[in-house]
């Protein structure tokens, strides 16, 4: 099928809608999905301001692989990938369905790599810690694109873009990690409290204005930002969400920051709301 015979094929099937926002969810320790505090009130309330979208897309920092996948099962597993935890947290189910035909649409409207339609995945926990807040009745349909760990930020911000048109067919598009993610760093005693060690104030305040600023360069660059930005970013999966939120930004919408806080001293809880 050729591009052409290819748009018109994804504008008779998917209707046209409302543009939906984009968000970026700091998503944080596994235990929030379990546990009453002011950031998950703030997904909660989230859900709630939200028009409640056809298909929800979400780009994980959990589901890294070679090349890039989506998923496209009809009733995505819930994955506990995580150790350490109360057996709470291992019980956990979200039963979202998936959306094969919008998995296939997203393979389709992505021209930069080809997309490999995964059925073995399911939703790992930065997807379902979250977004159960958002919508407890896992009645939304979720499907998660994963991250090519063999590209760099400037690959995955141009990818990003591509998933632009899924805005204005009722897809809620939502990067979930964290802007700043150094576990070997945390300071355990502290990780339910508001605490930030000096490197990961500094990088967070940087990101913050850079965010608001529409400096993405700086943020696609993020290894030219200094030691506060390698200390903060080790790795980089839970950062690249990050882009993927920004990369669908358009010059008139205005960027909302909630939970703004970091905890243990060096998880930054920060995320954003995009429309």
């Amino acid at each position: 099928m050729n591009n052409l015979s290819t748009l018109r094929s994804l504008d008779q099937s998917l209707p046209l809608s409302e543009k939906m926002p984009v968000l970026f969810l700091g998503h944080g320790s596994p235990m929030n999905a379990i546990e009453e505090n002011e950031f998950v009130s703030s997904f909660r309330k989230l859900g709630k301001e939200v028009a409640k979208p056809k298909v929800i897309l979400c780009v994980s920092a959990h589901w890294e692989t070679r090349g890039t996948k989506v998923t496209a099962m009809q009733n995505p597993p819930t994955i506990h990938d995580f150790g350490g935890f109360p057996q709470a947290l291992f019980d956990v189910q979200y039963p979202a369905p998936g959306s094969p035909e919008m998995a296939q649409e997203t393979k389709d409207i992505i021209t930069k790599t080809e997309v490999e339609l995964d059925h073995h995945w399911g939703l790992d926990h930065g997807a379902w810690s979250v977004i159960k807040h958002m919508y407890p009745d896992a009645d939304v349909p979720v499907i998660q694109l994963s991250l090519d760990y063999t590209k760099d930020p400037q690959y995955h911000y141009e990818l990003a873009q591509q998933l632009e048109r899924l805005r204005h067919k009722g897809v809620l598009i939502a990067g979930s990690g964290n802007v700043v993610h150094n576990l070997r760093r945390v300071a355990w005693q502290k990780l339910n409290d508001t605490y930030a060690w000096d490197w990961a104030q500094e990088a967070n305040d940087k990101m913050r204005n850079f965010i608001l600023d529409g400096n993405h360069d700086a943020l696609i660059h993020y290894h030219k930002q200094g030691s506060s930005f390698a200390m903060s970013i080790p790795t980089p999966e839970h950062y690249l969400p990050l882009l993927y939120t920004l990369a669908l930004k358009d010059k008139k919408e205005e960027v909302e920051l909630f939970n703004d806080k970091t905890v243990g001293g060096s998880i930054s809880m920060m995320s954003l709301r995009i429309a």
